[in-house]
């Protein structure tokens, strides 16, 4: 395993120098400094490109974090932070929250056709008893 100071991970250095660096990160980049290097520099490439506006950023990201198939407590909170930094009102806020929780929705329409149709099976079972 390779520290990822020397494996030469540019990105990666300019992100503990910022105070950047998530701790939760250490053990991937000790396992494979240039693909964390790499990925972190793409998946934070929306910052950089100037396309979508620093809050619409951060609205996107509470609206990940706090979704019901990532649920990461630590991440809302940071761009919860850095929301409202940037003047994004509390409604706003909630709106996302609004939105982000109707991915939970799915789990009603998997489960209530399925629960309807063991049901019926049930019902049709009883009556042929």
């Amino acid at each position: 395993m390779t520290d990822a100071a020397d494996a030469g991970t540019p990105f990666i250095d300019r992100m503990r120098e910022r105070g950047e660096w998530n701790p939760l990160w250490d053990g991937l980049a000790q396992l494979d400094p240039q693909w964390t290097d790499d990925y972190l520099r793409t998946v934070t490439q929306p910052w950089r490109s100037g396309v979508l506006s620093p809050k619409v950023i951060e609205l996107l990201c509470i609206a990940v974090d706090a979704a019901c198939t990532h649920m990461y407590g630590p991440g809302v909170r940071r761009h919860i932070r850095a929301a409202l930094d940037l003047g994004v009102t509390a409604e706003e806020i909630l709106e996302v929250l609004k939105l982000a929780s109707v991915v939970g929705i799915h789990s009603c329409n998997v489960g209530a056709p399925i629960l309807m149709e063991e049901l019926d099976a049930m019902e049709k079972g009883a009556a042929s008893t």
